[in-house]
């Protein structure tokens, strides 16, 4: 007996708990409170660009062109070639 008691006190609760949880989100006052949020958000982030510093642009003449006679032949390395050159 005591133990059905239990199960429905813990029921109970769980019930309630959601119940009370979506009718509070789902209110109309949580919208409004929920709004002015985002709405005060959205204003400072603005204000916030508004404030951002403009960088100069400072990448003239940063990219070297090489040419192919400075480039520099790489030995090419076979694998297998290199393990029986070990054995």
């Amino acid at each position: 007996m005591i133990k059905k008691i239990k199960y429905l006190i813990f029921i109970l609760f769980i019930f309630f708990f959601f119940f009370f949880s979506i009718k509070y989100y789902l209110s109309d006052l949580n919208k409004i409170n929920s709004n002015k949020v985002n709405n005060d958000i959205d204003d400072k982030l603005l204000m916030n660009l508004k404030n951002l510093p403009i960088l100069e642009d400072d990448t003239n003449n940063s990219i070297q062109y090489l040419e192919e006679t400075n480039i520099i032949k790489k030995k090419k390395y076979n694998f297998w070639k290199l393990i029986e050159k070990n054995e």
